[in-house]
């Protein structure tokens, strides 16, 4: 992938580069945070990472069901090397609770102890930390994820589309000011003069795929409710309405630092399925860190890995 340095830094994935299909083992691990539940799968034989496939493993009706899909290309290397995927098919940067899932799988089979370790995921390295050992399989992961970036460059946001004062016309919908952050991956945050719940459902799908976004973005609707305690509801790219999530977290924390709203420092942020604790130095380091629940181990049955060959001959 290539990636550009964005204002202050931070760097931002422009595209991921077209790669070949990946395929895996039908065996798998299902585990979530705080609802925001990710298969991971290791490279295997027994089906294709199409979008066809991915969208019928995270079918919740028609297959096992998820939010999405973290690949284990190669459990020998290190660092880790992984790719993510959306359940509608579409390969993306980086995920903060899809990566501590995937740390708690790999301590899990015994890959990982005590000390910090290292993943690749979308042209960057990400330490991974599993904080001791779980209780009724309830893990404590943290994850570095690196310097915010902020600035449409950061994001891939045509400049032009923003006013003076960083507001974005969304036509009927208004014209929110807007905080372009990048985790490693795009973020747009709002700040909401006046809070209301479905404000997320009428400008978060806007925002997303927004044309000026070259890749499209998630979307935050925030606000800080007292002192280090930050209040998030989230539309996620390729998704929509999401309960929680680890990279939108980081992002509404960095918002709040970079636009004078907290000092650097640790927050808790709160989202509908529950809340992650966030640190945002001077410098816009970022450290995530929340509960991971293992919820089971599994297997594609090989008659659906067959209608998944099937479908697409």
């Amino acid at each position: 992938p290539e990636n550009d340095l964005g204002e202050d830094g931070g760097e931002f994935e422009v595209t991921l580069s077209v790669r070949d299909t990946a395929r895996a083992s039908s065996a798998f691990f299902r585990g979530h945070g705080l609802g925001n539940d990710y298969l991971v799968f290791e490279t295997g034989d027994d089906w294709a990472l199409d979008a066809e496939g991915i969208t019928a493993v995270c079918d919740r009706w028609q297959g096992p069901g998820s939010d999405g899909i973290v690949l284990l290309l190669d459990r020998t290397s290190r660092p880790f090397p992984l790719r993510m995927f959306n359940p509608d098919g579409s390969e993306f940067e980086r995920s903060g609770n899809g990566l501590r899932i995937l740390a708690a799988y790999l301590a899990r089979e015994g890959l990982v102890g005590g000390e910090p370790f290292d993943v690749s995921v979308g042209g960057d390295t990400v330490e991974l930390h599993v904080l001791g050992p779980p209780e009724r399989g309830l893990y404590n992961v943290s994850a570095e994820m690196g310097r915010a970036g902020h600035g449409p460059d950061a994001v891939g946001l045509d400049p032009g589309a923003l006013d003076p004062d960083q507001r974005l016309d969304l036509g009927e919908c208004g014209s929110p000011i807007v905080y372009p952050v990048s985790i490693g991956n795009p973020h747009a945050v709002v700040f909401p003069e006046e809070w209301k719940r479905e404000l997320i459902d009428e400008i978060g799908p806007k925002i997303s795929v927004h044309p000026a976004f070259a890749d499209g973005t998630n979307v935050q609707v925030a606000r800080v409710l007292a002192g280090r305690t930050l209040e998030a509801l989230i539309w996620e790219r390729g998704v929509g309405p999401t309960s929680a999530s680890g990279t939108s977290a980081c992002a509404v924390a960095a918002a709040a630092v970079k636009s004078g709203r907290a000092e650097p420092d640790q927050f808790e942020v709160r989202m509908e399925g529950g809340s992650l604790e966030v640190s945002v130095t001077a410098e816009m380091q970022i450290t995530l860190t929340g509960p991971v629940q293992e919820v089971a181990t599994g297997s594609l049955t090989a008659g659906f890995t067959e209608f998944l060959r099937s479908s697409r001959a």
